[in-house]
């Protein structure tokens, strides 16, 4: 490990939790996009990481949706919060539970508005009931459909039905967003080389209908030509 990764562990480490101090003195969904927003920006342009947006014309400056992501780094939400932060698309990122006690992320990912997933659970009425409460509450889901990170060599891993579920019960447009860089070589570069300038890019998809009953994986690749 190098020198400068480490320090930017600890860069890292501050930011997460001071951010999560922050985000746990406000119920205010505008005040949490804003640290969230202010948070993916710091932690970015720490690692010097700016993000392109392609087709970004196709994103409604408001509105409610599922947004679906690729997942491949630790990284991919301050991307996301960084390719959306011209629109009003705010709500919860479905997390794991690993995350909620995470040492790194626990403190941040608890307060910055998201729904625990627990897979242990074998009722999963509670997650779905949570989800409902929030779209009620006029906001967006946030989700990665392969959930959990691709660390394979194929460009997408297997995305799980619990998406598809989620749209349904809601009535929610799916809004899909492609992160075509690699972000975890990105960060791996940035980690090995502080001097190292990177740009990520993001496309944005056509909206899905809810309704739609095409294979949700296979649409996502024909989307962006996977």
């Amino acid at each position: 490990m190098t020198l400068n990764a480490i320090l930017q562990g600890i860069y890292g480490l501050y930011l997460t939790n001071s951010f999560g101090f922050r985000l746990r003195k406000t119920d205010k969904s505008e005040e949490k996009k804003r640290l969230r927003l202010a948070y993916s920006h710091a932690q970015l342009d720490a690692l010097k990481i700016s993000v392109k947006v392609e087709n970004a014309k196709k994103l409604q400056k408001d509105g409610q949706y599922i947004v679906i992501i690729n997942h491949r780094s630790i990284i991919d939400p301050p991307i996301v919060e960084v390719a959306l932060q011209h629109t009003d698309i705010f709500g919860p990122w479905i997390s794991k539970k690993e995350l909620y006690n995470s040492f790194f992320f626990g403190l941040f990912v608890r307060n910055a508005g998201s729904i625990l997933l627990d897979r242990e659970k074998s009722q999963m009425s509670g997650f779905f009931a949570e989800t409902k409460e929030s779209v009620k509450s006029g906001k967006s889901i946030f989700i990665f459909p392969e959930g959990t990170r691709n660390k394979s060599d194929e460009a997408l891993g297997t995305f799980k039905e619990g998406t598809r579920i989620i749209a349904i019960k809601n009535r929610l447009p799916i809004l899909p967003i492609y992160i075509e860089t690699n972000a975890q070589d990105a960060l791996q570069n940035a980690l090995n080389d502080k001097s190292l300038s990177q740009e990520i890019k993001v496309i944005i998809g056509d909206t899905i209908d809810y309704k739609d009953k095409t294979n949700l994986q296979e649409r996502y690749k024909e989307i962006f030509s996977i």
